[in-house]
Formats: structure tokens, C-alpha cells, sequence
């Protein structure tokens, strides 16, 4: 899944970039999904229909989920540097946690 608090037509163009072959990503989530509260947009990971003990966020910023806090995993905010190797160095995490 990608969530993103942009509008959907920045979705859609994220999507063609990240998963041009549309094989990898399954469902996109846009400000249309999200939770508007004094004009801020949030994320509520409970529009993704799956158990949220077993259910993790990547993002920037905690602000996305302040409802869903525990789920939130930090990754600094990409900048398009086609170098970047942060999510890479996630993957062992992610796989302990894919165990449990």
C-alpha cells in the first residue's frame, strides 16, 4: 500500500514512478482517504482493512498518524536522490518483524 496525504493526482504520478509495471503496489490511499482535522490531513491506518498489531508505517513524520503512533516506523524525508538506500537498510527490520 502507498498513503499519502497528497491529492490523488500526485498519487497517481508517485505510483508511476515507484511501481511503473504496476506489479508491486496493490492499493493507493490519497487526501480523499485520509482524516481532515483543522485543515490538517492524517492517516488512519484502520482504512487499510488489516490488523493493525500486525500493520507498520513508513513516513517522515509522526503527524501522518497521531491516532496509530505505536505503527509508525521514522525514514528521513526522501528528496529523489536516486542514491538513497535508507528503505535498503530497513529490510532486515522489516524481516524481523515479518517473523513475529
Amino acid at each position: 500500500f502507498i498513503y499519502t496525504t497528497a491529492k490523488q493526482d500526485y498519487a497517481k504520478k508517485l505510483l508511476e514512478v515507484l511501481d511503473p509495471k504496476k506489479k508491486l503496489i496493490r492499493r493507493c490511499l490519497s487526501q480523499s482517504d485520509c482524516v481532515c482535522s483543522q485543515g490538517c490531513y492524517w492517516k488512519d491506518l484502520t482504512r487499510l482493512g488489516r490488523d493493525l498489531a500486525k500493520t507498520v508505517a513508513l513516513d517522515h513524520t509522526m503527524q501522518g498518524f497521531p491516532a496509530q503512533a505505536a505503527n509508525w516506523i521514522p525514514v528521513p524525508h526522501w528528496s529523489g536522490d536516486p542514491q538513497d538506500e535508507e528503505l535498503l537498510r530497513l529490510i532486515p527490520v522489516l524481516g524481523q518483524l515479518g517473523q513475529a
